[in-house]
């Protein structure tokens, strides 16, 4: 946290990272386990994918989708056909906001959005690393897939350089320290200022507020000052730079950070918001406006150079998960115990469309099926609902789930 006045610590602390609202501190208590931790990524390509490049041609057969044939990782991966989100209609790129929510009608001018699957697995599964959750996004506009129990954006990390030293770089701790120290006085300020609004007869919600976020905050920074007396974990600096393909180069160096921070087991919960930039970006054999080139109107030039883009993208999807592969955990690999879910809030950018959303599953140690075409178009929190369910969150429901359908085989 940083120096915040006590009125910006009420204000924002509702979105700060880590200010989770039942953070589990069992780091600090709770012996280490030699069994492999459950993991999950979730990653939001916001402008989607071609859909006739990227569904097979064949039921169950990824051997017959242009764009997924070439996966490393067939095996162990899973193409859900016909999913969707209810609500949408109207909503064009708002739907973004509600790709990890499944809240209706984003576009609204009163839209509240609510809990993001993220922050309600990292409710179970931060508490015992040093991030409870990381949020990446391929730049900065101020929030990403991740939206905590009041529906506040959590502002996502964007800067490779600043993200890999947050997570292994040397830390100055007289500095930290300090800084625990002074977040801890604001803390005991806002202890005084909710007492003297309640002897006051103060508004029941804004005490509630209050009572809240700073416990919210007062485990943010016990859970600081836990790691403090663990030193962060040593890894290369395996970051590429290459200025001809800025863009490419930094989607591969996200997922690079990814892999790294679930390899040191510094996270366990990570989403990825692979958002659309203004502008022209380059990717090998393409150059253009991502965004007008998802308004393609079934043009061939443009379709050409779409495809390029979302290839690339696949591309570097298809190296993190052959890499998570090859890293030995036990007697399987980090992949086996971490669920990778890509998907887009968008089935169809070019008109705007979010029914029939391309949505992965891979690894996790389920039995995947290569390609699950369902029979009617189903809510995609129905597929949200069970992986709670696979990660020992039981809750009935998840945003507009009806049912969890068994769609993943454990």
């Amino acid at each position: 946290m940083s120096p915040y006045s006590r009125r910006e610590f009420l204000k924002f602390g509702a979105a700060l990272p880590l200010a989770l609202q039942s953070l589990n501190l069992r780091a600090a208590t709770a012996p280490s386990s030699k069994v492999p931790p459950k993991r999950v990524i979730f990653i939001c390509n916001s402008l989607g994918f071609y859909k006739p490049n990227f569904f097979p041609g064949k039921r169950g057969d990824l051997s017959t989708s242009k764009y997924l044939k070439g996966m490393a990782t067939h095996e162990k991966m899973t193409v859900f056909q016909n999913l969707f989100h209810p609500g949408m209609e109207t909503s064009n790129h708002d739907s973004e906001k509600s790709f990890l929510t499944g809240a209706p009608s984003p576009e609204a001018t009163n839209f509240m959005n609510t809990i993001s699957l993220d922050q309600v697995l990292a409710r179970e599964m931060g508490g015992d690393t040093r991030f409870p959750f990381l949020p990446l996004s391929i730049y900065d506009r101020g929030w990403g897939c991740s939206w905590n129990d009041r529906g506040v954006a959590i502002p996502p990390m964007h800067d490779e350089r600043l993200i890999f030293d947050k997570l292994f770089g040397e830390e100055d701790l007289t500095a930290k320290r300090r800084q625990i120290h002074n977040d801890q006085q604001i803390v005991a300020s806002l202890h005084r200022d909710m007492e003297q609004l309640r002897t006051r007869g103060g508004d029941l919600s804004k005490i509630d507020s209050y009572r809240t976020v700073i416990s919210e905050l007062e485990k943010q920074l016990q859970h600081e000052e836990f790691w403090l007396k663990t030193k962060k974990p040593e890894v290369p600096n395996t970051l590429i730079e290459d200025p001809e393909f800025a863009f490419s180069s930094k989607v591969r160096n996200l997922f690079e950070l990814s892999k790294l921070a679930f390899q040191t087991d510094s996270t366990r919960v990570i989403t990825l918001s692979l958002d659309w930039i203004y502008g022209a970006i380059k990717v090998p054999g393409a150059t253009g406006g991502w965004h007008t080139l998802s308004h393609h109107a079934g043009r061939a030039d443009a379709l050409s150079k779409l495809g390029r883009i979302e290839m690339d993208i696949l591309k570097h999807v298809n190296q993190f998960l052959r890499e998570l592969d090859q890293i030995k955990e036990g007697e399987e690999t980090l992949l086996d115990h971490t669920t990778v879910v890509i998907g887009s809030n968008f089935g169809d950018s070019s008109n705007h469309t979010c029914k029939n959303l391309p949505t992965i599953v891979a690894g996790g140690g389920y039995r995947h099926q290569q390609h699950t075409l369902l029979e009617n178009p189903t809510p995609l929190c129905n597929l949200y609902l069970e992986l709670l369910h696979k990660h020992h969150i039981d809750v009935g429901s998840f945003g507009s789930s009806t049912m969890d359908l068994g769609l993943l085989k454990g």
